[in-house]
């Protein structure tokens, strides 16, 4: 007697795969900062708030977590009688790591389940998806004192969720040919030999600039690490003055982690000469250090006060930073303009110095886009008072940066075929 054969299961779609794969980062992102709230709310930290209440507070943390602003009411007598809202704004780079892994995990998921030219149907499906969860959360957690707008709450989370699946699926596809279809280098070699070296010597720059950018980033979080460690004394204070006990404690210190990417921006707009505000009226510069009151936050215990006698030292932070960059910018081996320049003229010394100078303004540009990028980025604003100006001014960074970085790049090409020399053999 033979067996019926075993009914074949119908293929999951991959819009829904998609609508699966970040409904669940979505969960766990909210897990993130749900299980502090309800552990404060547990130990009596939030006074007499209901659990419908403390629910609304973790869901506008999980729409901040996103970027998304909050409109803050604030009654009579606490933001002035001609103020009585305010627009909570702050991006915690450190916190918006969880949901972009999260997303990052998901699109190398959904590359392996998807074949050339479909992933845009499992993107498709997550986007709005997550476009739907946050529009839900936003008009879920609205409260009279503090609501998010629901075009936000629906718009500003998918941007992280996209840029998490985007370079999560180019990671495991291995090549934007196999996602949508397109062969780029295949593009790029049916275009002439002068348009490919163009392309070639902008890449270079745009990578040399990013380096650039990263390099100060990274010396500056050290320069960060080091003043928390020096002024460790005055963060422990902070943290007995507020004695909000173990949970208060740890969500506190959970919101400073989140901060830390930030504060490390801040620090890098101070290494600068750019400098960043703790409100309207302060000023944080190498220099001098001038600031009002502020909250009781303990990472401030760390902060410089007064006149620094050695602060300009920090100034060789970009410089530093330009000079790595000029010196990658030689080993790449994508001076192209140099070598144009060598086809048009027999002075060596002119058209050396011609596109050394050029490299480093293009350079010192780039890294000075990118210094806008992250300082903008890295902005803050409470709502209240002087507290709507937190943070470095984008421009300002932007062109203290590529002063120095453009001055860095001309030191590091410089001295790049010195280290680059091989040794003698005997």
């Amino acid at each position: 007697m033979k067996l019926p054969p075993k009914p074949r299961a119908l293929p999951m779609p991959l819009w829904l795969q998609g609508v699966l794969e970040l409904g669940q980062s979505a969960v766990i992102s909210a897990l993130l900062v749900a299980v502090p709230v309800a552990a404060v709310w547990l130990t009596g930290g939030f006074a007499d708030r209901a659990p419908e209440s403390a629910a609304r507070l973790a869901g506008q943390a999980w729409l901040v977590m996103h970027g998304v602003p909050l409109v803050l009411q604030f009654p009579a007598g606490v933001a002035g009688a001609d103020a009585a809202s305010g627009l909570l704004h702050v991006l915690p780079l450190g916190l918006i790591l969880v949901p972009l892994l999260l997303a990052w995990r998901a699109g190398r998921r959904l590359a392996r389940a998807s074949y050339t030219d479909q992933l845009w149907q499992a993107f498709l499906g997550a986007m709005v998806a997550y476009a739907a969860i946050g529009a839900a959360v936003a008009y879920a957690s609205t409260t009279p004192d503090a609501s998010a707008p629901l075009a936000a709450g629906a718009l500003i989370p998918p941007v992280s969720a996209a840029i998490g699946l985007i370079t999560g699926a180019y990671r495991e596809a291995g090549a934007w040919s196999r996602l949508v279809g397109v062969d780029f280098a295949a593009w790029v070699g049916r275009t002439s030999q002068h348009s490919r070296w163009a392309g070639s010597y902008a890449w270079s720059i745009l990578r040399s600039g990013f380096l650039a950018v990263m390099v100060a980033a990274c010396l500056s979080a050290v320069l960060l690490a080091v003043a928390i460690g020096l002024n460790w004394a005055g963060i422990a204070a902070i943290y007995e003055r507020i004695d909000g006990g173990i949970a208060g404690a740890t969500m506190v210190t959970l919101f400073q982690l989140g901060l830390l990417p930030n504060l490390a921006v801040w620090t890098m707009a101070w290494s600068t000469g750019a400098g960043f505000a703790l409100g309207t009226g302060s000023s944080l510069t190498p220099l001098a250090s001038t600031v009002g009151p502020l909250p009781a936050l303990p990472i401030l215990g760390a902060l410089p006060a007064g006149t620094l006698d050695y602060g300009y030292a920090a100034l060789a932070i970009p410089v530093l930073a330009g000079l790595l960059a000029g010196w990658w910018f030689f080993r790449d081996g994508e001076n192209h303009f140099d070598e144009w320049l060598v086809l048009r003229s027999s002075h060596r010394w002119l058209t050396s110095t011609a596109s050394t100078l050029a490299l480093a303004v293009l350079i010192g540009i780039a890294a000075g886009l990118g210094g806008v990028v992250v300082a903008l980025i890295s902005r803050a604003s409470l709502g209240l008072g002087r507290f709507t100006d937190l943070g470095p001014n984008p421009l300002a960074v932007g062109l203290w940066l590529a002063l120095e970085v453009a001055v860095g790049a001309v030191l590091g090409h410089a001295v790049g075929p010195l280290l680059e020399r091989e040794p003698r053999r005997r």
